[in-house]
């Protein structure tokens, strides 16, 4: 399967990243836009491949991830950073435009993310421990 790159030739540089652990990312490029984006967030819409994400309908669909955090982040090269988050998910490889396509539409992407949840009657909480 091959996965969209979020790369463009105008796309602004990063000029400061910070590790807010373990709930959010602080991200800021050289054009003045600033994100600040949850563990949340960063988890469910991460870009690699996760073996605890469901398929419903040929949607993938990840739940249960409100309460996930951030353990650490990991340079990779000179274009991103891997996260290992507190549920053990750490194959994703966010690069600097992918954070800036994910700050720059933040507010579609997690409306768009609840509507798909309700859609299948899912949560973003946890499933409650017996």
């Amino acid at each position: 399967m091959f996965r969209r790159l979020y790369t463009t030739v105008d796309a602004p540089r990063l000029t400061k990243f910070y590790l807010h652990a373990p709930k959010c990312v602080e991200v800021e490029f050289s054009n003045g836009s600033a994100f600040n984006l949850s563990a949340e967030f960063l988890r469910i819409y991460s870009p690699a491949a996760d073996g605890r994400v469901r398929s419903i309908g040929g949607e993938k669909v990840i739940s249960g991830r409100s309460q996930v955090g951030i353990m650490s982040a990991e340079p990779v090269g000179n274009y991103g950073v891997r996260i290992i988050f507190d549920d053990l998910h750490k194959t994703g490889i966010y690069s600097w435009d992918y954070f800036h396509h994910l700050g720059t539409n933040k507010f579609n992407l997690m409306r768009n993310y609840i509507k798909l949840l309700k859609k299948h009657r899912l949560s973003r909480d946890p499933p409650k421990r017996k």
